[in-house]
C-alpha cells in the first residue's frame, strides 16, 4: 500500500479514539438519529455532541441529512460499525486474558 493510505487510516483511527465518538456510533448502528436524540441517549451538551459529529462527517463515518430544523445522522458505510465490534471483540478478548493471568498468580 501507498503511504498516503496508511495516512488516512491512521486519521481515521484518530477519529475513532474518542469514546463518545465511539459512543455516537453504537448510537447509529440501528438507524438514523436526530442531534437532539443523541444528545439525550449520550447525556452531553448539543454544543459536545455536533462537534464530534463534525469530526465524524469530515472523515467520512457519518453523513447527515436536514429534515426541516432537525439534522438526522446515520452511519455511512455499515463496515464502520463491523470494525467497531470486531475491536471491541478484540479488547473483550484481551481483558479475559488478563483476568485468566491473574486468576493463576492468586
Amino acid at each position: 500500500m501507498k503511504k498516503e493510505v496508511f495516512e488516512l487510516q491512521a486519521e481515521i483511527c484518530k477519529t475513532l479514539a474518542n469514546p463518545k465518538r465511539l459512543e455516537i456510533i453504537a448510537s447509529l448502528k440501528e438507524g438514523e438519529l436526530s442531534v437532539g436524540e443523541l444528545v439525550r441517549r449520550l447525556g452531553i451538551s448539543k454544543a459536545n455532541v455536533s462537534q464530534h459529529l463534525a469530526v465524524l462527517r469530515q472523515r467520512k463515518v457519518v453523513a447527515s441529512r436536514r429534515d426541516g430544523v432537525n439534522i438526522f445522522y446515520r452511519i455511512s458505510n455499515p463496515k464502520i460499525v463491523d470494525a467497531c465490534a470486531l475491536m471491541k471483540a478484540v479488547l473483550l478478548e484481551q481483558l479475559e486474558d488478563t483476568r485468566k493471568i491473574a486468576k493463576r498468580i492468586k
